[in-house]
């Protein structure tokens, strides 16, 4: 007699329907505290629909959109079993980009991909997603998750977002508004924020064999909870200065340093310069420094080495802006300025050292 063999399933596959739909649940709650009066509809549908006729007020409405992730940031948040903090690094990442430009942030979808769904976890990284849209004023109108056994382990994660705002055209902040003898404010960032942990973690895991639990007398806490700090979110923060103060420009320090970033937003005729010696970076960077031997220059690379946004201003905005952004709790000081660009000079650079 042969014996009855069982068809294959999704389920059999690694794929398991229901605990996705009750991620879903789980995380509506979470989803709502972030509605704008433009959204219509809830979560669960197709497509997340936000009312464009509030653009009606807008003269000329120009989109901006940004799309990012938190990078291997994410594992440390696995090995941490911490869940709700990845979603601030993902919101700033894509709407801090945003914002540079001036545009008011409107709405952003998020994607988590999943080893396996665990709907308390998918529900908790959700939560983290929608507090930092409150931060930043966006809606979170929809997402996706994604179960793919086999390609990522039962405990392992990656999330995404994108994100769109709007901006009046004569509004639109940049290069052209730059001019000779503007300031550069610096806003300090929240530490590592969400860039370079591909270094940090070689560093500080593989080399200098540090773990996540362990204290770290100059950091006052644990490496884990330095590490695992979310990124600062600046949205709301930037557009409150811009209607206080006449602001040029605005660049976002991610990947690829200090210098690099602000360069993104200098005139080709123009230079900035930041004067290292108006601030000390954090204890994190000092660590990872002196823990693989890194060299100055490599790190300010890859790290925002304690700034986290910049703005170039007009001189006579500076003391103005200053005071804006000390009344929202935000430490910020004048780090640089715009000359004339030198035949030889690239768009940014800094000098001197560090203070302390």
């Amino acid at each position: 007699m042969t014996e009855k063999t069982t068809g294959a399933s999704y389920a059999a596959a690694g794929v398991d329907i229901e605990a996705g739909d009750r991620a879903v649940e789980l995380m509506k709650e979470w989803v709502k505290k972030t509605q704008r009066p433009e959204v219509l509809g809830g979560l669960g549908g197709f497509a997340g629909l936000f009312d464009a006729s509030a653009l009606k007020r807008y003269e000329r409405p120009l989109l901006a959109s940004a799309t990012d992730g938190v990078g291997t940031k994410v594992d440390i948040a696995r090995q941490m079993g911490v869940y709700d903090t990845i979603g601030h690094d993902l919101v700033a990442m894509v709407m801090d980009d945003i914002v540079v430009c001036g545009a008011e942030p409107l709405f952003m979808t998020d994607y988590i991909c999943v080893g396996k769904v665990h709907p308390e976890r998918v529900a908790a990284i959700v939560k983290g997603i929608a507090e930092g849209c409150v931060l930043a004023g966006c809606a979170l109108v929809g997402g996706e998750t994604a179960e793919h056994p086999g390609l990522l382990g039962p405990d392992d994660f990656d999330v995404a977002g994108a994100g769109t705002g709007v901006v009046e055209y004569d509004r639109l902040l940049g290069a052209d508004r730059i001019r000779t003898g503007d300031a550069v404010i610096a806003m300090a960032s929240s530490g590592l924020h969400s860039n370079g942990y591909s270094l940090v973690r070689h560093v500080l895991f593989d080399r200098a064999g540090m773990s996540l639990d362990q204290h770290v007398e100059e950091l006052g806490r644990t490496l884990g909870e330095e590490l695992l700090e979310p990124t600062k979110i600046y949205s709301l923060d930037c557009l409150a200065l811009t209607r206080t103060a006449e602001v040029h420009a605005y660049s976002h320090i991610t990947g690829g340093g200090l210098a690099a970033n602000l360069a993104r937003v200098i005139p080709d005729h123009l230079h900035a310069t930041v004067d290292r010696s108006t601030w000390t970076p954090g204890a994190v960077f000092d660590l990872v420094g002196k823990a693989g031997q890194v060299e100055q220059l490599e790190l300010e690379k890859t790290l925002n080495m304690g700034v986290g946004m910049m703005a170039v201003v007009p001189q006579e905005s500076v003391d103005v802006a200053l005071t804006a952004l000390a009344d929202r709790g935000v430490d910020a000081w004048v780090a640089g300025e715009i000359t004339e660009r030198g035949e030889h000079t690239e768009g940014a650079a800094m000098t001197g050292s560090y203070a302390g």
